[in-house]
This record gives structure tokens, C-alpha cells and sequence, in this order.
């Protein structure tokens, strides 16, 4: 039993001193260092340069097919802007009617402004767009000035002409800011009644119907008494000379709602203007060099023909969309890709297509011709 024992404890401190041995021949290592991972199917890995431009192109793609859209539906609220625009216009153009039984006057002509102390008809240098400032809450606008006289009362009228309001204005062309004041006779636009040189001026984007008998000629008095009293008016003696007037808003005009033989909803009211894009800030287009706010001319006032009975398609003033390049100071028209709003006499707004025909344009224009309109054609 002694014998057994001895040799098993000599075999096991024999065995402990070789493995002594052995640790120290070893270095000290970390034992997973001679471990090799491999690679996780769930580790991250870098995109590859082909992949990148695979991406880069769907997203281009993606922009290139939403762009249209997102165009079409920022135009589709401006057209729908414009349009609120023209209704609020016609009805402040009906409670003018209403407030004095007669539509708003044109005034005197392109050298003059609307004047708060001369109310509103033919005594009224101002047009329409003064006409109508107290019933689409410019009430303070309109009497700017009111009571004062000399260089008091020019400053204020100066004032009021480079006073932009947006309802004037359609989104699609511009904005509401003033512009450069120029004239076709340097020296005159607006000239009257104010304490220096305009040089700016409030546009619009909008005119009133001035018939199917085109006339613009009129510069106006040079002076209010003059104006009272002597001056002749050639204006409104033409128009008289060619059959009358067909309009509902002409030079001194007094249009009662009786006038409207063909009915308010067959008769044009206020509508888009035609202009040159080139031109939309310059003042440059003699269609759009004056003020909203002054007298008779083709600034505020747009036509449907050149006469009541056109002879030949050039007889005609049919709508056309802006051109660049292209003086058409006459025509209604916009910067709308396919067609034009027009307020008719009754309030309502209608959207009239580019390509209505020009006899049914002119008809539209005319008050009292007596001729049936199907209103399928516009």
C-alpha cells in the first residue's frame, strides 16, 4: 500500500514539473489572437460607385415625373386665385352700380387720376379701378387726399398712384410692387394733379370692358375747370360718330344696368389683360405704362373688336396668351396656358378658351347687338 502511493505521487509531480516546462518555453499571448473570425452575413458593407448611380438616377427620374405635377397644381391655385380676384372685382363694379345706378366710370383719360373730391361719373378724372376702391375695402385709399389742395394734395395723389394692391393682380404674371411709370409723350402720364415727376406707378392685370368698338385717343383736359366746361372730349365724339358706344365702361361714361340689352350673363364686365411677358416690369408695353388708378385708356380698358361690324378677320380683337416680344395693347388675354377669366356682368367668372371663336368674342364685348349666344361656345 506505501509502495502504491509513493509511485503515484512521483508520476504527479513529474507531470507538473513538464508542464512548468512547457508554459515557459511558451510566450505570454491572448489565445484568441490565432482565432480568425469570418465575416457575419449581417455586417455592414459599403455601397459600390454602379449601385450609388443607380440610386442617383431612380431619385432623378422620380423629381422629373413629380415636377409636372407639382407645377400643374401651383398653377391650377394661382388660376384659382386670379379667378377670386376678377369675382371680387365684379361685385365691387356691382355695388358700385348699385350705390349710384350706374357702372363705374372710365374717366378722363391717360393724363389724369381718380380725385376724392370729384365723386364718381364724368366729373370723376379717375377710372375704374378708382371707381370701384370703396367697395373692395380701400375705402382710405380712394380719399386719400380728400380736402387738400396744391402740392398737399399732389403729394397725396403720388401716394396713392404707387399703391400696388394684389387683387389687381394675377399670380401667374406678376406680383403686386410698383413699377416704372413711361408714357408714348414723355412728360405726361399721370402728370396731373401731383407734386413732381411719377416715375413709379400700381399696375394690373386687369381691364374693364371697353365694347366692340376700339377708340384710345384721349390724353384729357389740362385742367379740372377746363375740363368742366370747354374741353370737347374727342374720345366719346368718335365713338358717337362710328354708331355709339358698346361698352360698359368708356371715357365719362354712365353705363345704367338697363343698357345691358343682352343680358348680364352674355356680357363681358372685367376681365385679363393681354400684355408682353418681355415687358411685365418695364413699363415698356404702352398697354401697362400707366397707373390702375388712372382715367380712360387702354391701360385699363380692353376691347373685342375694332368695330361693331368686322369686315375682315383683322377687324377683330380676339384673346391671345402672352407673347414674348409681341404688342398686342388692345386684346384681352393672360399668362394662363390655355385660356383667359372674364367676370360678366351678372358676378359670375368664367375661364374662355384661347380659341373661342373671335364673332362670339366680339358679341360678348357688345352690350346691346341684340344676338343669341349659345353659351356651349364659351
Amino acid at each position: 500500500m506505501y509502495y502504491f502511493t509513493s509511485q503515484t505521487r512521483t508520476l504527479q509531480v513529474a507531470r507538473n514539473d513538464r508542464s512548468r516546462r512547457q508554459k515557459a518555453a511558451l510566450p505570454d499571448c491572448d489565445p484568441g489572437a490565432f482565432l480568425s473570425p469570418l465575416p457575419s452575413p449581417l455586417s455592414p458593407r459599403a455601397f459600390t460607385l454602379v449601385e450609388l448611380l443607380v440610386v442617383i438616377t431612380i431619385i432623378g427620374i422620380l423629381i422629373a415625373l413629380l415636377l409636372p405635377a407639382v407645377q400643374a397644381a401651383r398653377e391650377a391655385a394661382r388660376r384659382l386665385q386670379c379667378c377670386n380676384n376678377l369675382k371680387q372685382l365684379a361685385l365691387g363694379c356691382l355695388q358700385h352700380e348699385e350705390t349710384h345706378q350706374f357702372f363705374p366710370s372710365g374717366g378722363w383719360g391717360y393724363g389724369w387720376a381718380g380725385h376724392p373730391d370729384r365723386g364718381a361719373g364724368p366729373r370723376q378724372p379717375g377710372g375704374w379701378g378708382y371707381h370701384v376702391l370703396p367697395y373692395i375695402e380701400q375705402t382710405a385709399l380712394h380719399q386719400l387726399g380728400a380736402g387738400l389742395t396744391g402740392a398737399a394734395y399732389g403729394t397725396a395723389n403720388l401716394q396713392r398712384i404707387a399703391t400696388p394692391l394684389a387683387v389687381f393682380h394675377c399670380p401667374s404674371r406678376r406680383r403686386p410692387l410698383v413699377y416704372p411709370a413711361l408714357s408714348i409723350f414723355p412728360g405726361v402720364v399721370g402728370q396731373r394733379m401731383v407734386s413732381g415727376p411719377m416715375t413709379q406707378a400700381a399696375r394690373n392685370d386687369y381691364a374693364i370692358n371697353g365694347g366692340d368698338l376700339w377708340n384710345d385717343y384721349d390724353i384729357g383736359p389740362m385742367t379740372l375747370e377746363e375740363g368742366d366746361t370747354t374741353y370737347t372730349w374727342p374720345a366719346v365724339q368718335i365713338l358717337n360718330s362710328w354708331g355709339g358706344t358698346t361698352g360698359i365702361s368708356y371715357e365719362r361714361s354712365k353705363v345704367i344696368m338697363a343698357d345691358i340689352k343682352d343680358g348680364t350673363s352674355n356680357t363681358y364686365l372685367v376681365g385679363e389683360k393681354y400684355l408682353d411677358p418681355d415687358n411685365y416690369a418695364t413699363g415698356g408695353d404702352y398697354g401697362d405704362n400707366e397707373s390702375i388708378y388712372s382715367g380712360d385708356s387702354r391701360d385699363i380698358v380692353r376691347w373685342t373688336a375694332l368695330n361693331s361690324n368686322p369686315q375682315s378677320a383683322a377687324e377683330y380683337l380676339p384673346p391671345f396668351q402672352d407673347i414674348p416680344g409681341m404688342n398686342l395693347q388692345w386684346l384681352f388675354g393672360s399668362a394662363h396656358s390655355i385660356g383667359f377669366h372674364m367676370a360678366m356682368c351678372d358676378g359670375s367668372v368664367q375661364f374662355i378658351n384661347y380659341t373661342i371663336e373671335p364673332e362670339v368674342h366680339r358679341c360678348l364685348g357688345n352690350r346691346q347687338d341684340g344676338k343669341t349666344i349659345d353659351g356651349k361656345k364659351f
